[in-house]
């Protein structure tokens, strides 16, 4: 399942932020709470936590002005606990009879 990363409301006057930098880079493995990325409005700055764990996928950029509940990354969640770069797992040799 994929899921969304939201950027949260903050107050009624903040409508839109800016991505500072990404934490977590993109293909990481993360973690349900994981910081993965800072957002700054007029008012704070804030950390966008991932919501599950799984493969994180950036949709916004460093530096792209994105608006409160704009999806800014995704989180697959089939791949849990699985590194990016993780190798294929080797067949297991059969016993000879």
């Amino acid at each position: 399942m994929v899921v969304d990363i939201v950027i949260p409301s903050v107050g009624e006057s903040v409508t839109s932020g800016v991505v500072t930098r990404w934490v977590k880079n993109d293909g990481d493995a993360v973690k349900k709470d994981d910081i993965v990325l800072e957002l700054e409005t007029d008012k704070v700055t804030l950390e966008v936590r991932a919501p599950e764990s799984g493969q994180l996928k950036h949709v916004a950029k460093a530096g792209d002005t994105v608006d409160i509940g704009a999806i800014v990354a995704k989180v697959d969640t089939a791949a849990a606990g699985v590194p990016a770069s993780a190798p294929a797992p080797q067949p297991v040799a059969a016993a000879a009879a």
